[in-house]
């Protein structure tokens, strides 16, 4: 410990970089050994009893908590909570069957059979499994389009009636519903096993509910034609919607004004019931069942005012007892249903996923997001068999089986037995339920998905980038479909993922006093710049699509544009080897005369002629190198940029103030501003070629730089690539001609071994590679003697700084 000014303390430790770090991991003891990749592939294939049980518990999460099970704590809630939604699983199973377009009956298989599976698979102990609003659109898009109305048009003798086969339709669509359920849940499956869990973390919140709110556009669009009572043509593929629009309101005027009257009237009284239960919520031990009050209501009013034959209002029309038994789903489906499949798969595990995790953080449980996707996938594929079509969990049944009380999965099982006591005694009451009914409760359940409108408001204040993704997967999914409009949402998505690391932020960081800390100069004023030394940090990791802006954003900030600097120091090295090849010339020359002078001399004093033509000829080739010379020289000192010898070894080459190094001219000597100081002690070329010009570095401005070393804080990356290795080494290898140093600090591990194995330390020592900045920034100040790094305020005063 040293003590510093103000009755502080300060640390001193010694200076870590990654060689120094490998050895004490060594003296430690500390293996650095890899096991090899066979012994770990024998050693997971190990079978022992704890870790076989370990894997059927985790497989089966009933044998866990089920043996704990205690009917006195959780038993009761258990049961109301379930009794509470079995009742909402009537009338939603029925309603989204019609989103489905399938036959009622069949939602509320879908309400029995996936909730049984989840009950043995299943590891979150609160959501609804059943039918979804999204799903069941999705289904109905795959239906419709594989089974048009205008494939079972019942032909009579050479003319084709108006009517459609129903029943041959409906028959075909169960079974096109089924495949695709069945392969949406093998997919599931697969993705489990594989722990291809966090396929659904691809799906941000944004998206997933401006997903939810273009299917809610969707699922108004289905009902319409029950609540006018209108048989619009059903269009499949891009723009279906906006067609489908079109048709409605030229239908308008043939709106059926019972029906129209009949889901008004169901409108109403649901929406002012629910606010109700909304306001008394907190007074009532358990929620009104409004949508069964309804259905109820309907079904009687239907049956004794016989609604369907005196003012011709559809009905949901025969309901069969009892359950159907297992039949293998048609294979032959598969080819034209697995992009539909996949979409449905990636949704309805993304919403409950998310809804599991969310209860478990509510109340202290742990949700395995593998393991939910095996159970969700389950209960499609064995749902499928029993005719059932994909679900996943419900935001409303899940909500009222929390506040209700439910404790366990038992509550799954006890709205199953609702669900199958109606299905086997009470279904054939309700085969005179209008259609508008249950489409007036698929409406007013939307009413939530309309809500979340206001996330554009709310995105607007927070987040520009998650609005745009909101809104690019809201119109895509509306103008394109379910299917199509997944896979453009969650690719835009990913491309601002892309942008937004491609585009970081980079700043210069500074010293904060009295710490090891070091922070971006640009937004915080406590900070001090360390003498010498530039530290570059960039909020993001480097990979081939930002390694170029990289080094352009550490040219600008370190404010050394190196491209430059180098071409001009080249230019200048290779000017200055032709003027020393022409210097050597001239010497020759020079010799060359001397001797023949010599020569001359010699005959003279021997009394030998004297040739008036030999001395022309050597006057005329004597004026003729002159000539050439002096030509030369004026040519090149109108036509380059003045050439300054380093006065320090950190001050290699400047150029005029304001100038550019491209551009530059020496020009006259009236030129220079006062206190330019030239040296030119002769005018002979060769005097010029040996020593240049010299001007004061205070005038000239500035390609002089102070900066010694440049550290690159790496700490944001967690990984790198091969172009990020090549710029990293181009950007040693380019500054070093410049004489600044650079460093590195903060790599993680693996960052660390994926330098070394793209052969980054070949030629660039290890020991430029530093644990952390600070200790990058005390051995660049011993490097250079500037001492110790000054301690403006002691850890005391620091206690009062706000950063």
């Amino acid at each position: 410990m040293a003590k510093g000014r103000k009755g502080g303390y300060r640390v001193e430790r010694e200076i870590l970089n990654e060689e120094r770090l490998e050895e004490l991991s060594q003296r430690l003891d500390i293996s650095q050994t890899r096991i090899p990749l066979s012994y770990r592939l024998k050693n997971s294939l190990r079978c022992s009893v704890p870790s076989l049980k370990r894997r059927v518990v985790s497989f089966l999460p009933v044998l866990y908590w089920l043996p704990r099970y205690s009917i006195w704590d959780y038993g009761m809630p258990d049961l109301i909570s379930g009794i509470s939604v079995g009742i909402m699983h009537l009338p939603q199973g029925m309603a989204y069957a019609l989103l489905a377009s399938l036959p009622p009956v069949f939602g509320l298989y879908t309400s029995f059979y996936p909730a049984l599976i989840y009950f043995f698979f299943g590891s979150s102990r609160h959501i609804s499994i059943g039918t979804f609003t999204v799903l069941s659109i999705m289904v109905g898009s795959v239906t419709e389009r594989l089974a048009p109305d205008a494939d079972f048009l019942i032909m009579n003798g050479t003319n084709v009636t108006a009517e459609v086969d129903i029943t041959a339709r409906d028959q075909y669509r169960v079974q096109v519903a089924a495949a695709t359920t069945v392969l949406a849940g093998l997919i599931q499956v697969i993705l489990g096993l594989v722990q291809f869990g966090f396929v659904g973390t691809y799906l941000s919140e944004p998206l997933v509910r401006g997903y939810t709110s273009a299917a809610a556009a969707h699922a108004v669009v289905a009902q319409l034609k029950y609540i006018f009572g209108v048989s619009p043509i059903r269009f499949s593929g891009p723009f279906s919607l906006v067609y489908t629009l079109v048709d409605m309101c030229a239908l308008l005027p043939s709106t059926h004004l019972p029906t129209l009257l009949a889901s008004v009237v169901s409108i109403i009284v649901l929406i002012t019931a629910k606010e109700l239960n909304n306001r008394f919520s907190k007074k009532l031990p358990v929620p009104i069942p409004v949508e069964l009050i309804v259905i109820v209501v309907g079904t009687l009013i239907s049956f004794y005012t016989h609604l369907n034959e005196t003012f011709e209002i559809s009905v949901v029309g025969e309901i069969p007892s009892g359950l159907q038994p297992p039949t293998l789903p048609n294979t032959s489906y598969f080819s034209e249903v697995v992009v539909d499949a996949f979409a449905l798969a990636v949704v309805g595990y993304a919403i409950s996923i998310s809804l599991g995790k969310t209860f478990a953080l509510k109340h202290g449980y742990k949700v395995d997001s593998n393991q939910e996707l095996v159970a969700l996938g389950l209960s499609n594929a064995v749902g499928g068999f029993f005719q059932c079509y994909s679900v996943c969990a419900s935001m409303s049944r899940s909500l009222i089986q929390e506040t209700t009380g439910g404790r366990t999965q038992m509550a799954g099982v006890s709205s199953a037995v609702i669900v199958l006591v109606t299905v086997l005694k009470l279904g054939p009451l309700f085969q005179e339920l209008p259609k508008a009914v249950l489409s007036a409760i698929v409406f007013v359940n939307l009413k939530g998905m309309f809500k979340q409108y206001a996330d554009i408001v709310t995105l607007w204040r927070s987040s520009k980038i998650d609005l745009l993704v909101w809104l690019m997967t809201w119109a895509s999914t509306v103008f394109f479909n379910l299917d199509m409009g997944l896979g453009a949402s969650i690719s835009f998505a990913l491309l601002t993922v892309i942008f937004r690391t491609q585009r970081p932020r980079y700043s210069v960081l500074g010293h904060l006093p009295g710490t090891e800390l070091y922070l971006d100069m640009e937004t915080h004023k406590e900070v001090r710049e360390v003498p010498g030394i530039t530290i570059f940090h960039s909020s993001a990791t480097i990979y081939f699509a930002n390694a170029e802006l990289y080094l352009e954003a550490l040219k600008q900030k370190s404010g050394l544009d190196i491209t430059k600097m180098i071409t001009y120091k080249r230019r200048q090295e290779a000017k200055q080897r032709k003027r020393e090849r022409r210097a050597a010339r001239r010497a020759r020359r020079e010799a060359k005369r001397q001797k023949q002078a010599l020569r001359a001399a010699s005959q003279r004093s021997k009394g030998g002629v004297f040739s008036v033509e030999e001395e022309a000829e050597q006057f005329r080739e004597r004026s003729r190198d002159l000539v050439q010379d002096d030509e030369l020289s004026w040519k090149e000192r109108e036509n380059s940029t003045v050439f300054v010898m380093p006065e320090t070894p950190h001050n290699s080459w400047v150029y005029l103030k304001g100038t550019d190094p491209e551009t530059t001219t020496l020009g006259s000597l009236s030129d220079l501003q006062d206190g330019d100081i030239t040296t030119l002690e002769s005018s002979s070329e060769d005097t010029l070629s040996r020593d240049l010009e010299r001007v004061s570095l205070g005038s000239l401005g500035k390609w002089t730089w102070d900066i010694h070393s440049i550290i690159l804080d790496l700490s944001p990356a967690n990984f790198i690539d091969t172009v990020a290795i090549k710029t990293l080494r181009n950007i040693f290898h380019d500054f070093g001609e410049i004489d600044v140093d650079i460093y590195m600090a903060g790599c993680q591990a693996l960052v660390v071994e994926q330098l070394e194995q793209g052969g980054f330390f070949s030629d660039i020592d290890k020991e430029r590679l530093f644990t952390s900045v600070h200790d990058a920034v005390l051995y660049c100040l011993n490097r250079r003697g500037a001492g110790a790094l000054p301690n403006y305020e002691t850890a005391a005063d620091m206690n009062s700084t706000k950063l």
